[in-house]
């Protein structure tokens, strides 16, 4: 399989929309609010867990060379570093 070459942008753009049109649904329950949601943006399949580590690790070895994305749930940011994470409203869209 060729890979295409994709901007940061436009992976992020597409991992959002997956995001959106399905898994948001699922996992978005008090219960995993600031846990990691990573999506392989190529085949739309997923895994979370505390901090992605181990989904990440449970994707690639079922795809070695997926594109993956993380989102932290109910976040606008993955990570912080010196900054402010700050929850996103029930009612927030990441995407258009």
């Amino acid at each position: 399989m060729q890979a295409i070459l994709l901007s940061s942008e436009e992976v992020a753009k597409r991992a959002y929309q997956i995001y959106e049109n399905g898994i948001r649904q699922k996992v978005e329950t008090e219960e995993n609010i600031g846990k990691m949601v990573i999506i392989n943006i190529e085949t739309g399949d997923y895994e979370f867990d505390e901090t992605g580590l181990q989904a990440a690790r449970n994707l690639h070895a079922k795809h070695p060379y997926a594109r993956l994305f993380g989102i932290r749930i109910s976040y606008n940011v993955a990570a912080s570093f010196g900054g402010v994470m700050e929850r996103v409203s029930s009612d927030f869209r990441y995407c258009d």
